[in-house]
């Protein structure tokens, strides 16, 4: 891995936070003060031993292979300079950002750290602290990070890249260290979800009123939520949901948490998931913590084999030419996200309309695996992101298959790399002239390193 690469791998994880470690130690972390000495100022940044550290022990190991630690940690250290020097910038240039960009950035990190771990208690339970105290120590980290985000654009906005440009950075990549790119496929399709009819849904609020009224005599809340509760997340936790933040639920039945009092058992609620009743645990300020019982509704066989049938007769009448699958999506399909697009699947890692392989649920990939460009399937069972059973017709729209980058074949991720390759040239030649204005200084444990920049200087 060359050292550009390196330091985009670092600049790509300073941004997005991956790195939490550096401003969040387990409780039984070795995070002593013996390693916060100042290696490195920037203006008025200073940059602590600590953070080089932890982000090579977060890092090391997958980013540096080929790396001895001392060139490592020189490269963590150059992008460490590299963000100090915008950080510094945008103090000078009056560049901001505001509470409420913070907030919800700390609200996003807080959301994928309790995933990873599984709950809000977890989490505070690992690094021995509040998820209100993680937080705090978050924050200096993200404000700082959101304004190297914003500066670095700023330092790039007017930068573009014309077809000449991507024909003459192709040409000059060597045959021979051309990227293998993977297979590729491009996927549309058209949803038809089953209603659920009014006999499911009166059934399932009866049978959650006989818990409600079994609960209300008396029986064990939590015991019933670990024996009947459909939400596979809660109910081996009795149904406890763990503490979390305003704005964390769906509108309904987060107004329901905020507003219970006691030991009290809610009313039936419904959402997007099915029908609750919840009893809360605990109340703090903003943060709320209840248990639930959730029942969902399932779709009948009837009303399946009818959305089968509905999308049969559709497929028909598109294989006579008088309606396009495009059409087709937008007049009839039940997915909202894909329908004013043709019915195309975005892929959530990239925001490109392509899939890897890998990237593909293995049932969807299944059923793709044998279709020819530009086929249309028969109805395929699948079911939606809230668990519920539909069926959906699928258009193969394109698969490539693994090869050399070719700039026919490939030309979106070759524009991307010279726009990168071109923002790079011009970030380098902003960090030279800023070098020459700004205070830098580089403490001995890294005065050696060989640097690509030169870190001279006012001194």
């Amino acid at each position: 891995m060359n050292t550009i690469s390196i330091k985009v791998i670092l600049l790509a994880t300073a941004i997005m936070g991956v790195i939490s470690s550096t401003y969040a130690q387990p409780a039984d972390g070795n995070s002593g003060t013996n390693l916060d000495q100042i290696v490195g100022i920037v203006g008025n940044e200073v940059i602590l031993k600590s953070e080089i550290e932890l982000q090579y022990q977060s890092q090391g190991a997958v980013a540096f292979q080929g790396y001895t630690e001392e060139q490592a940690k020189c490269l963590i250290m150059e992008d460490n300079l590299f963000q100090k020097l915008l950080i510094n910038q945008a103090r000078i240039d009056s560049v901001e950002v505001s509470d409420e960009q913070v907030d919800g950035e700390l609200d996003r990190r807080m959301r994928f750290f309790v995933d990873q771990i599984g709950s809000e208690r977890k989490l505070e339970e690992y690094y021995g602290k509040s998820i209100l105290e993680i937080k705090s120590e978050f924050r200096e980290m993200i404000e700082n990070q959101l304004l190297v985000q914003k500066m670095r654009a700023k330092t790039t906005e007017n930068i573009a890249v014309t077809p000449a440009d991507v024909k003459a950075y192709f040409a000059g990549i060597p045959i021979d260290s051309l990227p293998y790119i993977n297979s590729e496929i491009e996927i549309a399709h058209i949803v038809k979800k089953p209603p659920i009819s009014q006999e499911e849904r009166e059934r399932i609020k009866t049978r959650l009123a006989e818990l409600r009224k079994r609960i209300v005599n008396g029986e064990d809340f939590g015991l019933l939520a670990y024996m009947y509760s459909e939400d596979p997340g809660s109910a081996k936790q009795n149904g406890e949901l763990g503490p979390v933040e305003r704005g964390a639920l769906v509108p309904e039945f987060e107004g329901v948490a905020f507003n219970l009092k006691g030991d009290q058992v809610s009313e039936i609620i419904e959402t997007q998931y099915g029908y609750h009743i919840m009893q809360l645990i605990e109340r703090i300020g903003e943060r709320v913590n209840v248990r639930h019982i959730l029942l969902t509704p399932q779709v009948s066989s009837v009303d399946l084999k009818n959305a089968r049938e509905y999308l049969d007769s559709i497929q028909q009448v598109m294989l006579t030419d008088t309606l396009t699958f495009d059409e087709a999506a937008e007049k009839f399909s039940d997915d909202e996200e894909t329908r004013m697009t043709g019915g195309k699947m975005i892929n959530p890692q990239t925001g490109s309309t392509r899939f890897e392989p890998t990237q593909i649920d293995p049932m969807l990939l299944f059923s793709i695996d044998k279709m020819k460009v530009g086929q249309i399937s028969e109805p395929v069972l699948m079911r939606t992101d809230d668990g519920k059973e539909a069926y959906r017709l699928i258009k193969l729209i394109k698969r490539t298959n693994p090869h050399r980058a070719s700039l026919k074949q490939d030309y979106q991720k070759l524009q991307a790399a010279a726009l990168e390759e071109k923002q790079s040239h011009a970030i380098t030649k902003w960090i030279a002239k800023k070098q020459g204005d700004t205070y830098i200084k580089i403490g001995p444990a890294y005065s050696d390193c060989t640097f690509t920049s030169s870190w001279n200087g006012l001194e």
